[in-house]
């Protein structure tokens, strides 16, 4: 059985010093299992983001992960909030990747596991989806990382993802969009992100159940973010 996130103590062990907030590594230990890896964003840590409230890039981590579940793709890393040595942040499971894996040209494919993430992202209208936020596994699975720039209201989309622009969604991603329904639990989402987040987020799902396909770059936005690794 996995060791749960949400209990145990969380003991710093390091940093990761190129991410834009605070992001640490630290070991979990719960009762009898073994310490394992934990990333932990203290919400104290976030710099303040001009188009992003304050203070909540850890509630958009946790209800990434969610929605990923939700949809069945299971394409995030277990991600809770919980409280940390500086107070409440998101913990996500560390993820051991295959260093051997170039991640530009993993993310120039266009495997099934690639699509899934990309679909995701429309969803989440993520506004940064580089080829560092990608983690291709020993096993062939690929995850992706850093969702703490996700359910603007506004269309943001922002990825090194584009090659499935303009192509028709599979029959099983018509299926997801069409069962949300019956998939979404909404108190799941509450206070992590708002109330017109989530309800921007449904609109999305419902314009790309209604194009049927996926959207192409925007030409008020930049289409990728900078720097893209």
């Amino acid at each position: 059985m996995i060791p749960s996130l949400i209990n145990g103590e969380l003991s710093i062990i390091g940093r990761l010093v190129d991410a834009s907030n605070a992001t640490l590594l630290c070991e979990l230990t719960t009762g009898d299992d073994q310490p394992f890896k934990v990333i932990y964003k203290p919400g104290a840590g976030e710099r303040p983001l001009w188009d992003f409230p304050e203070g909540n890039l850890a509630g958009r981590e946790v209800a990434a992960f969610q929605l990923s579940e939700d949809l069945g793709l299971s394409v995030i890393p277990e991600t809770v909030l919980r409280e940390g040595p500086f107070g409440i942040g998101s913990v996500q499971r560390w993820i051991e990747i295959d260093e051997s894996i170039d991640l530009s040209t993993l993310a120039s494919s266009t495997s099934p596991e690639i699509r899934d993430i990309a679909f995701l992202d429309i969803l989440l209208n993520n506004t940064d989806r580089k080829f560092g936020h990608l983690l291709p596994l020993e096993d062939g699975r690929i995850l992706g990382c850093d969702h703490g720039l996700t359910f603007h209201t506004e269309d943001k989309l922002r990825t090194v993802l584009w090659q499935f622009a303009n192509e028709p969604i599979t029959p099983q991603e018509e299926k997801s969009l069409r069962t949300l329904g019956e998939t979404l639990d909404p108190e799941r989402y509450i206070g992590l992100i708002s109330e017109e987040e989530f309800a921007a987020f449904l609109m999305r799902a419902e314009r790309l159940l209604s194009t049927g396909l996926f959207p192409m770059p925007s030409e008020d936005w930049p289409a990728v973010p900078w720097p893209p690794f």
